[in-house]
């Protein structure tokens, strides 16, 4: 298997290997054109993440600032907004359905480390070359979900669809469908009904 290969897998891989650094070289750069170009000027916003290799619906805003890790493992579906700075470490793939809203300053965050810095830390390489070991968890957001600001969404997360997470939360095991989730670490509270309809309130 190629570094690539065992990386999109999630086994352990070498992140100095030539193809993925110059994969993230090129989505670095194109984040930087991205948060450089207008918010009026859609065409150009496209044709960056387009070149950047982003899956993208119809429909798709992405406000900016953006940071990708290598872009070229995202999907956006359908209608999908996300507010200021939105940072996306895609080191495994990241699905982000239909419909879903991400608010400001959210991290959606694959990469993994070893706990014991025996097998985490830096090591050389024969080459010379410094590396250490890597692996990751692909996440994933279903249709229909609402990210709060400033929530944290760790490797091997899956969002149920239709659910909302509270601003400031750390979301590191899977949520299902429906649900309204939040703290640190992130915690179901309850189900999302009919009762919380928005004009049942206002009556």
């Amino acid at each position: 298997m190629t570094e690539k290969e065992k990386m999109l897998a999630g086994k352990l891989y070498d992140p100095s290997d030539p193809e993925l650094l110059a994969l993230r070289a090129k989505a670095h750069r194109l984040s930087r054109d991205y948060n450089n170009v207008l918010e009026g000027e859609a065409d150009k916003r496209h044709a960056i993440l387009e070149a950047m290799g982003v899956h993208m619906g119809s429909n798709v805003y992405l406000q900016g600032p953006i940071y990708f890790d290598y872009g070229c493992f995202i999907e956006f579906g359908d209608n999908s907004y996300a507010n200021f700075n939105l940072t996306i470490l895609d080191t495994c793939p990241v699905h982000i359905g239909k419909n879903v809203f991400i608010g400001t300053g959210v991290s959606i965050l694959t990469p993994l480390h070893p706990l014991r810095y025996q097998e985490r830390n830096i090591y050389r390489k024969d080459n010379g070359d410094y590396t250490d070991k890597e692996y990751g968890k692909p996440i994933v957001i279903e249709n229909n979900c609402w990210i709060a600001s400033n929530v944290t969404i760790c490797g091997g997360v899956t969002i149920g669809e239709g659910s909302v997470i509270g601003a400031g939360s750390v979301v590191t095991k899977t949520i299902p469908k429906h649900s309204l989730a939040a703290g640190n670490p992130c915690k179901v509270i309850r189900e999302i009904t009919e009762n919380d309809s928005v004009y049942l309130k206002n009556l």
